[in-house]
């Protein structure tokens, strides 16, 4: 059984995001204890990467400034090293295909596995292209999420019934950041994830007010949050530990509510 599965044993989980390195490491393990000690249930982790696609202008500064900063991926995996000193909820890695292997894929992924990271999302990787991963990613016992989107349509059902860890639903078309309104037919694309699969989902892209994780953790098995929490980060600094958690509190209350 996959550890991800303990993110959503009680009830609807609450998933941010947070680039490491922006503003520094210490900074974004500081973020990540506050957000756990204030109901996180899984941590989701970018990998700063120079062109990351799948990103808002608010991602993208956060990953360019990680990497003037001097991150990298060595700099990421022993911050995770060190957080799983005291944090033992689920964590996940999200970076892009080219990270992976420039790394070498399997050192990259043998290595999560070493040092307790239980998924890893590739936002620019095909499901039919996944199998560039997916038998490294079993050898080590480390979840490859996959993604549904909008456009996803008639193949919703084929990636669900492969899923695993959990499905990363995107709430809406174009890149990540905050959003007014949703209108996708999230309903629609869930009850089809659900005839096809037990693996839970959460829904991600947009949302940022508790009222926007309480609707879509109602609709699916969780939220995930990443642009409002960079912006938190980006007027705090150093100091964004308190404001996240005060943040990420808000936001799990309100899926408590449920």
């Amino acid at each position: 059984m996959s550890k991800i599965a303990n993110a959503f044993k009680n009830g609807k989980a609450f998933i941010p995001f947070i680039t490491c390195g922006d503003p520094d490491l210490a900074t974004t393990a500081a973020v990540v204890r506050a957000a756990v000690e204030n109901g996180a249930d899984l941590i989701e982790l970018g990998i700063p990467f120079s062109d990351p696609t799948a990103e808002g202008p608010v991602i993208q500064g956060a990953n360019l400034r990680a990497l003037k900063g001097g991150v990298n991926t060595d700099k990421v995996f022993d911050l995770v090293r060190d957080l799983r000193t005291d944090v033992t909820v689920p964590m996940v890695f999200m970076t892009y295909a080219n990270v992976v292997f420039s790394y070498g894929s399997e050192r990259f992924i043998s290595t999560c596995a070493q040092i307790g990271i239980d998924g890893l999302i590739l936002p620019d990787i095909p499901f039919e292209e996944k199998d560039d991963f997916l038998p490294i990613c079993h050898k080590y016992g480390v979840d490859l999420i996959s993604l549904i989107a909008p456009t996803s349509e008639n193949r919703i059902g084929m990636i669900a019934k492969e899923a695993e860890g959990f499905i990363y639903v995107v709430s809406s078309l174009g890149v990540t950041g905050v959003r007014s309104e949703i209108k996708t037919d999230l309903d629609a694309i869930v009850s089809v994830i659900r005839e096809n699969t037990d693996v839970p989902c959460a829904i991600g892209f947009g949302i940022s007010t508790p009222e926007q994780a309480k609707k879509m953790a109602g609709v699916s098995d969780g939220a995930i949050v990443g642009s409002a929490i960079i912006k938190l980060l980006e007027k705090y600094g150093a100091d964004a530990p308190k404001y996240v958690g005060e943040y990420v509190r808000s936001m799990k209350d309100a899926i408590l509510e449920i």
